[in-house]
């Protein structure tokens, strides 16, 4: 896997909006944020613009991606939110001079497009991490960002997590791959489909009710996604109030993987709630599962400078 160059203060942090339409003081708010961090702060034409449900027509969504991607300025793209519209346009883009010489890419939900196609076509490492909408009223940058960043910057990760229920103990030692699950499924016999075998794969899910996490589990089931993992680490799975399905989002999945001896961790911090913490997707980590969970991660030898 190759690992962008790392990010440095002074460097310029490009912010677009590749989906969904987002309000200007969330933008605003963002930039103010990186700012005071010492970092500087482009914006795409289209960042706070709106068409329809997209920040702007899918041509002139993938001209600002575009834009970030050839400017060699620009060190980091972070994506302003999640929602939809990343599929529409990520076979717009031109990835040749990505490929030569890659940026760091940063958000989840619906940037997991994103994550699983650099993981898929160029074998580059990006940032499964919180995004402007997520930053809420912080006066201050909180935590979930300057790990971000100190990610992109070049630190290691080292996290730990309370015991589960669900867990299934082990060690393992793979590449992380994954992001959000409905996105996941959504890509599955596209040219962006997610690797998993030999890998860690790592899922998370909002507001989707239990027949449909037991059905998007049963898809990637069918589509051999999960018969062959290193391990599995769950993020955040935010309930529905009233759901009647009689399976928790967490029983689901470990009915799902129950028939296979890789170690399942449940619980990790990152997902749709404020303390979303990174996750470097394509880094290989180390997951040990036992009474306490523990997953860091593992530097990459091959990097841009």
């Amino acid at each position: 896997m190759i690992t962008p160059a790392a990010l440095k203060p002074n460097d310029v942090i490009g912010i677009v909006s590749p989906g969904k339409h987002i309000d200007a003081a969330s933008i605003h708010r963002a930039a103010t944020l990186i700012s005071q961090l010492g970092y500087r702060v482009k914006t795409g034409a289209r960042a706070t613009g709106r068409h329809h449900y997209f920040s702007g027509t899918d041509a002139e969504r993938a001209r600002d991606f575009q834009l970030m991607l050839d400017d060699e300025q620009v060190k980091l793209i972070l994506c302003s939110r999640g929602g939809y519209g990343s599929a529409r346009i990520i076979d717009r883009l031109d990835f040749r001079r990505f490929a030569q010489k890659p940026k760091w890419i940063a958000g989840f939900s619906d940037i997991t497009v994103f994550h699983s196609h650099l993981l898929r076509l160029f074998g580059v490492e990006s940032l499964h991490a919180t995004m402007p909408l997520d930053f809420g009223n912080d006066a201050q940058p909180g935590a979930p960002l300057l790990k971000m960043l100190e990610a992109a910057g070049g630190r290691q990760q080292h996290y730990e997590m309370e015991a589960h229920a669900h867990n299934r103990n082990g060690i393992v030692r793979a590449t992380l791959t994954g992001g959000n699950l409905s996105v996941l499924c959504s890509l599955l016999s596209t040219p962006s489909d997610v690797d998993t075998t030999g890998k860690i794969l790592f899922i998370e899910e909002v507001a989707e009710s239990g027949y449909r996490i037991d059905r998007m589990m049963n898809t990637l089931l069918r589509a051999d996604k999960l018969t062959r993992l290193a391990g599995l680490v769950v993020g955040g799975l935010t309930p529905v109030a009233g759901d009647d399905f009689g399976m928790s989002a967490a029983e689901i999945i470990a009915e799902a993987v129950a028939p296979f001896g890789y170690p399942v961790a449940f619980g990790f911090p990152a997902g749709h709630f404020h303390d979303n913490f990174p996750l470097i997707m394509g880094r290989t980590y180390q997951l040990e599962v036992a009474e306490t969970t523990t997953l860091h991660s593992i530097a990459n030898h091959a990097v841009f400078y």
